[in-house]
């Protein structure tokens, strides 16, 4: 990520430069314009037939010079530019390392089960991005069944999105409608905020649509017990729907935020009835690969150098712990506090009656005939007492 910071202040600094020689040079060519055509006005004044008298071809003169010279000053300008978008190759030469191959692991997708599988990654990617007839051809490419029941919600999903995007709450709220038990079995607010937001947009065609939002305020009533505070913030902007909840207390209401939010609510919820994943499993791994990349370099780069054997040996293993973030914690894990090792399925972490949670091998080595005293507290208990947790 640092080497990504380094490259994109390089970028700005051109673009501040690019910016600033842009309105540098409009702002000088269009001077040289006006001082040009105050001259042939004034020339224009003499009639065809005239002389130039001796002032006016020193002005003329002077007028040339000066062109000369501005075009020149502009060309020597854009030149001192080149420098700096050379070095935004160099920073990319010197952030990036060009190959990676040091750290691949050969091998990965050599067999046929691993290709097929990378191959379906692929295509549900290419399904969840709406490009359904590139993933269809490669179905057909790579020998894939296609399965419409897979393809089928990915293009109702797509289609809602798109509505979403052009602003049509319709089709979003038919398939909420329709879903709504599950909606509700999960704690959802999808169907609500669908509502609410087609409301504020009767709200924003001003009073001509006062009772119409009258009248749809009827679908508020399912859920009136779980937004009872939304719903009076809500009638309570009726009041100045003549002069426009633009220049009320309610103007908050018509953020265009919400319509982002909206869209980012229904693809979790909708992949959430699904059974997948709000977020692309290619992409994820990707973007935790382009992560972990630099790391790794340079602990290749450091145990080749110290000539370092045996470190790297495990395919399936890395040499060093790499923090994806936040974004990327999927799954509840809880380490040891006494032996400092995450719990497995052979060593489940256990809770004892005191409330601490130790492993259940720390457990066995803290215990002393039939008792255990808990390491964080003077309690002692039986160690039988002692009860698998589950996270």
């Amino acid at each position: 990520m640092e080497q990504c910071v380094n490259v994109e202040r390089e970028v700005d600094r051109v673009l501040q430069k690019f910016s600033a020689y842009g309105e540098h040079c409009e702002r000088t060519l269009e001077n040289l314009a006006q001082y040009v055509t105050g001259i042939r006005q004034e020339l224009a004044g003499m009639g065809d037939e005239a002389e130039l008298s001796a002032t006016h071809a020193l002005v003329l003169s002077h007028c040339c010079k000066k062109i000369r010279d501005t075009v020149q000053k502009l060309a020597s300008d854009h030149k001192d530019i080149h420098g700096s978008v050379s070095k935004v190759g160099k920073a990319i030469d010197r952030n990036f390392e060009p190959d990676i191959s040091s750290v691949a692991v050969d091998g990965v997708f050599s067999t046929p089960e691993r290709q097929q599988l990378l191959n379906d990654v692929i295509v549900e990617h290419l399904f969840r991005q709406g490009m359904l007839d590139v993933g269809e051809q490669l179905c057909q490419e790579a020998g894939l069944p296609l399965d419409q029941n897979q393809k089928e919600p990915f293009i109702e999903l797509n289609r809602i999105l798109e509505a979403l995007k052009m602003h049509d709450l319709r089709p979003a709220l038919a398939w909420a409608v329709s879903n709504r038990e599950r909606l509700l079995a999960q704690n959802s607010s999808l169907e609500f905020k669908l509502h609410r937001l087609y409301f504020i947009q009767l709200l924003s065609g001003g009073g001509t649509k006062q009772r119409e939002a009258l009248e749809y305020a009827r679908n508020f009533q399912p859920f009136a017990s779980q937004h009872q505070k939304d719903i009076q913030v809500l009638m309570g902007s009726l009041m100045y729907l003549r002069q426009g909840i633009e220049h009320s207390p309610y103007t908050h209401l018509l953020d265009t935020n919400q319509w982002a939010e909206i869209c980012d609510l229904f693809t979790r919820d909708a992949c959430a009835l699904l059974g997948l994943s709000v977020e692309s499993p290619l992409s994820v791994s990707f973007s935790a690969g382009c992560i972990a990349l630099p790391s790794l370099i340079n602990i290749k780069a450091v145990i080749e150098q110290r000539q370092c054997t045996g470190v790297w040996n495990q395919k399936d293993e890395l040499p060093i712990e790499i923090d994806l973030g936040k974004g990327c914690w999927y799954h509840s894990v809880f380490a040891c506090p006494i032996l400092r090792q995450q719990t497995t399925e052979s060593n489940p972490p256990m809770r004892l009656v005191c409330g601490h949670v130790i492993s259940r091998d720390a457990l066995n080595k803290l215990v002393n005939g039939n008792k255990l005293k808990c390491p964080y507290c003077p309690m002692e208990q039986a160690p039988s007492d002692a009860k698998q947790i589950f996270f």
